[in-house]
């Protein structure tokens, strides 16, 4: 609901929530509040939250008339760096190279329910009974520019996702060389600054640490969210707990280079903000032409890390990802990729197929290598035409027998890719991403293709439509293995537009595939990859409703990935494998109990050698498949939860999903290394997960009350690794352990 209280006062609030906007003396805005949601707010109360203070001590007045009266002392929603305020800004502009100190100032507010799923552009949706977006219209009357802030509420989130949308109303060009998407302000420094960073093989670790006066900040110039950073950020109150006290998180809905950074100024107060970053960014804004920011979503949690975590939850799979995939189970795959490489034929897929099939396993996807003269990572891209000595009887007949086993067809794909001696390129010289000098770096043996190019997004469509076709494809495993450098697009240079436009442009074609695929072929499951987990973010998650988190199957690694990815994003998104060991990437040797009991949390597959396997692991695999299809919507839409804190340091590890009528859950337990010495803490407290009165058969043995499990906990394995450890448990390095709580009655 959204409320206008006193002309001045815009509440936006639900059951769990409530923002608050305030127009400011001077005719701007800025937010007040932002927490457990106000019900029936007084006058007084209103007087209270808006009341101004005392002007700080050095600062600049705004009015030449009013003393007291300064933006350092505001909290302001799109903040303007300049005008008596000296912290970063969330937009800068500039015209015919004169930077424009910006006074945007209230005109109206509008208000609209539902938010139409467009995919021209990924974005919230909803329908009119579960959004309302508040648009307010701000104008610079010197300058004849319109800001209109859009901050859409949901029914039954937390969630406020906000965008600007900026008009030139002036005769002049404007360049925009800054302009972000959210803005969270806080009243205190009182909060960690937790972001989730690493490197390729490493994605998404928990990094912490304290606010204090100054800026830190993440970002990505590689033209892709990264691997190094991700654009999911949060900040928690030092008094926060996994389960209690108050978290704020924030994210962006985009693919490419971002910024996220918190400011302490010296009053302690703390302003956050995310959005394009804007080094290698202008935009030229033609006159009466406007740009419109990606969405930034805003996130509170008054319960911990895991009530943030439910929160995002809930939010992108209602609200981002296509809802079809809320019901439609993922399929079991077997990916062919660590099994063959780039070494087949179409008899050894078959017979890899035909095991699979009798494990189990629901769809084949047939990795690199299937396209072109494609032998190894050198070649072939940008040609997505069977390998014909590789398939004799054409790709589509291949396709035929999958389905003829009951196996569904998925494949990969690298569309924004091209290698030097493709016959793409001899064609189209120009459709590389390269500046005009001679030298031009290469990575992985491949370049980038012009995707701010409108004809290349269609010509690689057309490609890959093709292929869809013959062979009824249902799944795509979608990669980008290689980074931007030198960007600089041919295209741009015809049309007279400016070079730091690219990036943007870029992003916004690779969108425009994903959506012309998906218009086409709207039941298409597409897995996002780029090097494993180097976009793993809200715009992909639009478009795909899973990604592949790492390029690292280990599952020790997967520990922290998986901790990492689902304190922001959904356990539907988080696509496993079991691979073989030693692993391929670390060569780290783990038990198959083990690899199987980290990858059955989320949507599973299998990608190692099925011919090599022995009877006890094709027995082990069998029964882990039927297990894991009785309890499949558990394992992907349950609501998960971390029972331990994720501390690097830690040896344990412990997660769980829950049953949203807490009528069942599945509980995973790791330890990375050996120890000597039973654990000191002989219970794994459980949070408020389960039912109080209701009763628990652990395992289909003791039979325990929900009472008794979240006030002592569940009992640990014994994990003892001296003299006659055969009598304990477990034992050894990477040991796992599953619980499988069922409601019973007493």
């Amino acid at each position: 609901m959204i409320e206008q209280l006193n002309n001045r006062i815009f509440h936006m609030n639900n059951s769990q929530v409530s923002f608050i906007l305030h127009i400011m003396q001077n005719g701007q805005i800025e937010q007040i509040y932002y927490g457990k949601s106000l019900h029936g707010l007084s006058v007084e109360e209103i007087d209270y939250l808006v009341t101004d203070q005392n002007k700080s001590a050095g600062t600049v007045k705004f009015f030449e008339d009013d003393p007291n009266f300064t933006l350092t002392d505001h909290p302001q929603a799109y903040p303007v760096y300049g005008s008596s305020d000296f912290k970063e800004g969330a937009i800068e502009l500039s015209s015919n190279q004169t930077p424009y100190y910006t006074d945007f100032r209230f005109v109206e507010a509008t208000t609209k329910k539902g938010k139409k799923r467009n995919l021209k552009c990924p974005a919230a949706y909803g329908k009119e009974e579960e959004t309302e977006t508040l648009s307010l219209r701000l104008v610079d009357q010197e300058r004849q520019l319109e800001l209109i802030l859009h901050y859409t509420l949901f029914c039954d989130s937390t969630a406020i996702v906000q965008s600007q949308t900026l008009i030139n109303q002036s005769e002049a060009d404007l360049q925009i060389h800054r302009m972000l998407s959210g803005v969270l302000n806080l009243s205190t420094k009182a909060y960690d600054f937790t972001h989730f960073s690493g490197a390729w093989l490493k994605e998404r670790h928990e990094k912490k640490r304290p606010l204090e006066q100054g800026v830190v900040a993440i970002g990505s110039l590689k033209g892709a969210s990264s691997h190094q950073h991700n654009p999911f950020i949060r900040l928690e109150h030092q008094n926060s707990t996994l389960d209690q006290g108050e978290v704020y998180g924030m994210n962006l809905v985009y693919s490419g280079n971002f910024l996220a950074q918190a400011e302490v100024d010296e009053w302690d107060k703390t302003r956050v903000m995310i959005g394009i970053h804007p080094t290698q960014f202008t935009w030229t804004l033609a006159p009466k032409g406007s740009f419109t920011t990606p969405e930034a979503v805003l996130m509170y949690s008054a319960a911990g890390t895991n009530g943030l975590a439910t929160q995002f939850t809930h939010f992108i799979e209602n609200y981002l990802i296509d809802r079809q995939w809320k019901n439609t189970p993922r399929p079991i795959v077997f990916n062919n990729w660590e099994a063959t490489y780039f070494d087949f034929t179409e008899e050894k897929l078959l017979s890899l197929a035909t095991i699979g099939k009798k494990l189990g396993m629901e769809c084949f996807v047939l990795d690199d290598g299937w396209f072109g003269k494609r032998n190894n990572d050198r070649s072939s891209l940008g040609d997505w035409t069977p390998d014909k000595q590789k398939f004799p009887h054409g790709l589509a007949a291949f396709a035929t027998k999958l389905k003829n086993m009951g196996l569904q067809f998925g494949m990969w794909f690298e569309p924004e890719m091209i290698s030097p001696d493709s016959h793409l390129l001899e064609k189209h010289p120009d459709w590389v991403v390269r500046h005009p000098y001679s030298r031009i770096s290469v990575g992985r043996g491949q370049y980038v293709l012009d995707f701010a190019n409108p004809a290349i997004v269609e010509g690689i469509y057309e490609q890959m439509a093709k292929i869809i076709e013959e062979t009824n494809l249902t799944y795509i495993k979608w990669d980008m293995n290689r980074n931007i450098t030198e960007a600089y697009s041919a295209y741009l240079e015809k049309q007279g537009m400016h070079q730091q436009e690219f990036f943007h442009r870029y992003v916004q074609g690779v969108y425009t595939l994903y959506g012309k695929l998906l218009t086409s072929y709207p039941d298409l499951l597409i897995e996002g990859c780029a090097g494993g987990g180097g976009r793993y973010d809200l715009g992909i998650l639009f478009y795909s409703p899973q990604i592949w988190p790492s390029d690292t199957s280990d599952g020790l690694e997967r520990l922290s990935i998986l901790s990492g990815t689902l304190a922001g994003y959904p356990l539907s998104s988080f696509s496993n494998h079991v691979s073989a060991s030693p692993n391929h990437q670390v060569l780290r040797d783990t038990s198959l109990a083990f690899r199987q009991d980290v990858a059955m949390f989320g949507p599973l597959g299998y990608e190692l050698d099925l011919l090599a396997l022995t009877e006890d692991e094709i027995q082990q695999i069998s029964d882990r498949i039927t297990f894991y299809k009785a309890h499949r919507h558990l394992l992907t839409h349950g609501e998960f939860l971390q029972i331990l804190p994720n501390h690097p340091a830690d040896n344990e590890i412990c997660w769980g999903v829950f049953s949203h009528d807490r009528s069942e859950a599945i509980i995973g337990y790791y330890q990375k290394s050996a120890r000597a010495n039973p654990a000191a803490k002989a219970y794994l407290p459980l949070p408020e997960c389960l039912n109080k009165d209701s009763y628990y058969q652990i395992n289909q043995k003791e039979t325990i009350s929900g009472h008794f499990l979240m006030n002592v906990g569940l009992k640990k394995p014994r994990l003892f690794n001296g003299v006659n450890h055969t009598t304990y448990q477990l034992a050894g390095d990477c040991q796992s352990f599953i619980y499988h709580l069922v409601e019973r009655r007493k």
